[in-house]
């Protein structure tokens, strides 16, 4: 049950599940490519930092879709890459 109602307040939260699917796919692909996480985890799992992000209201999709920061709504596939790419660890 606490499961469920976990889930409803992350999709209530992003707007709906195809918002949250897209925003989930979107950010995990930057993580892969080497955007550093926005919240401080003991994981290297994507999934588990991307909905941290999510409901601690780091990220968003802006209104063309892209993925967002709310700190100055700059698109995440524009800042925190490294220039070598994403290192295998990365990519695990």
């Amino acid at each position: 049950m606490l499961e469920e109602f976990k889930e409803e307040e992350i999709v209530n939260k992003v707007g709906g599940r195809f918002k949250l699917s897209s925003l989930i796919q979107k950010r995990i692909v930057a993580l892969n490519r080497g955007a550093r996480p926005l919240v401080e985890m003991q994981t290297k799992n994507h999934m588990e930092i991307v909905v941290q992000e999510i409901m601690e209201d780091k990220i968003y999709l802006d209104q063309s879709g892209e993925v967002a920061v709310t700190d100055d709504g700059s698109p995440l596939d524009a800042i925190e890459y490294d220039d070598a790419g994403p290192s295998l660890e990365d990519l695990v």
